[in-house]
């Protein structure tokens, strides 16, 4: 039976506000604390399914969230294109070899590396409490790009965004590339039981307008244009952070049945730039929840209202910060619940 978070994205207002946390699974959670210590490292973790089902449901038995998004990482799909990965204590992922020239061709694809995350949805979703949306997700190619073509993270994304000017015929084929394993990823989530994903461009908001369109419109709009036509019955949620102005193209351009609103938006625009009628989610600061304090009820109050004449699904700008304290979660949901319009 469809819970409010999928009727909300399927455009139909619920009788509630759903609500779930981007990375609500991770380090602010005593309990996931304890399964990292004894299991070792992240990527160990998430391509170990009992385990990461685990994790995916922390939150669930916690809290009560609406959605249990799969605990895995964007960067599976370079893994599974032949790409080395692992983390670095304190400083993030690593891919080997870098392809800085964009020249993907020579990697030996590993599709089998998938087939842990595929088992983690099995196993959670039979686990899930009923009405509780089991969520999926995948990074968008230009996001995954950058990090392929640099090896790691970076502040500005520097090596990619030099290559798609130096190069673009090579980026593209990069970005073709992505494009391809990433609907078959997510087909294959959905197979396995998601019902609704998410396309994470966490670094869309570094591009140039006419960048933008080609390297996060353009490739979205045909992941979504795949998946819909595959398996019509799912959404798609698009959220590309730090686009700001540029949202509204996205929205309207791509086809995601979603958006998803960053904490540097204003609601109150978004509301009015947005598609009418679209379901919308986010946008509260992460930060704030870390600070929490007096200032947190009025500004949930006020994406609250700033959404209250479309579908909407409360949700942060961006991931739930390792510091959090859990009294301020659940502050966040007692006031998210008790919200009347």
């Amino acid at each position: 039976m469809p819970g409010p978070l999928l009727d909300t994205l399927n455009g139909r207002r619920a009788t509630r506000v759903p609500l779930w946390l981007m990375r609500q699974a991770g380090r602010y959670l005593p309990e996931y604390r304890d399964l990292r210590a004894e299991a070792g490292g992240f990527l160990a973790m998430a391509y170990d399914p009992p385990l990461a089902a685990e994790i995916t449901l922390q939150p669930i038995r916690r809290f009560g969230f609406d959605g249990a998004i799969l605990f895995s990482d964007i960067l599976v799909i370079p893994h599974a294109l032949g790409q080395d990965l692992w983390f670095e204590t304190g400083e993030g992922p690593r891919l080997a070899p870098p392809l800085i020239d964009g020249v993907w061709d020579a990697l030996t694809e590993a599709p089998a590396r998938l087939d842990p995350v595929y088992e983690t949805v099995r196993l959670t979703r039979a686990a899930l409490p009923e009405g509780v949306t089991m969520l999926g997700f995948a990074g968008s190619p230009w996001t995954v790009a950058t990090y392929m073509v640099a090896g790691q993270g970076s502040k500005d994304q520097h090596a990619a965004r030099e290559l798609a000017y130096r190069d673009p015929a090579a980026f593209s084929s990069l970005i073709d590339v992505i494009e391809r394993a990433t609907v078959n990823y997510l087909i294959g989530q959905i197979d396995a039981g998601v019902e609704a994903v998410q396309l994470f461009d966490s670094w869309a908001g570094s591009l140039a307008p006419d960048q933008f369109e080609r390297w996060v419109i353009a490739p979205n709009a045909r992941i979504a244009t795949a998946v819909h036509a595959a398996r019509p019955e799912v959404p798609v949620i698009g959220f590309p952070k730090g686009a700001g102005a540029k949202l509204a193209a996205y929205a309207r351009e791509t086809g995601v049945d979603a958006i998803g609103v960053d904490e540097t938006v204003d609601p109150l625009w978004a509301a009015r730039a947005l598609p009418l009628a679209m379901p919308v989610q986010g946008n509260l600061d992460p930060l704030l929840l870390l600070a929490g304090g007096e200032a947190l009820e009025p500004r949930v109050h006020a994406i609250l209202r700033a959404f209250s004449d479309r579908p909407h699904v409360f949700n942060l700008g961006h991931g739930v910060g390792q510091h959090t304290p859990i009294a301020h979660v659940e502050a966040l949901i007692r006031i998210v619940r008790g919200w009347s319009g």
